[in-house]
């Protein structure tokens, strides 16, 4: 189970651009050149409640680099909606809860939590959409 506290914990955006080591550059582009568009400004309202967005991720991981972007430009604007990343080696404790078919370290993974941390979606290998 995710806390609040332990949520706290992640890095916001910014911070977690600022620790990439790799594809920093091509992450940035992406962000500025990702759009939502059509009934994906909807999405995050067909969730429920959504207050907090976990991701694990890694720098390094393609799929991470081409997915991350979208779900931090879903609630950009949105200040009611918190995102914090966690890099996936660094925080095992939470990677294993989330483990694809209950073996591999698979991301990114995308967690939405209520205003009281109960999840209400969560995204192995695939953004939302």
């Amino acid at each position: 189970m995710v806390t609040k506290e332990r949520f706290a914990q992640g890095m916001t955006l910014q911070e977690y651009v600022d620790h990439m080591s790799i594809n920093r550059e091509r992450f940035v582009e992406a962000l500025e050149e990702t759009t939502i568009e059509g009934p994906e400004t909807t999405l995050l309202d067909r969730m429920g409640a959504v207050r907090k967005v976990m991701v694990i991720s890694e720098d390094w991981c393609g799929t991470c680099l081409a997915q991350v972007p979208f779900v931090a430009k879903l609630i950009e604007g949105k200040p009611d909606v918190e995102l914090r990343l966690f890099p996936r080696d660094a925080n095992p404790d939470l990677m294993d809860q989330y483990l694809k078919q209950g073996l591999y370290r698979s991301i990114p993974v995308f967690a939405f939590f209520d205003e009281h941390m109960n999840e209400v979606a969560r995204f192995l290998e695939q953004r939302p959409g």
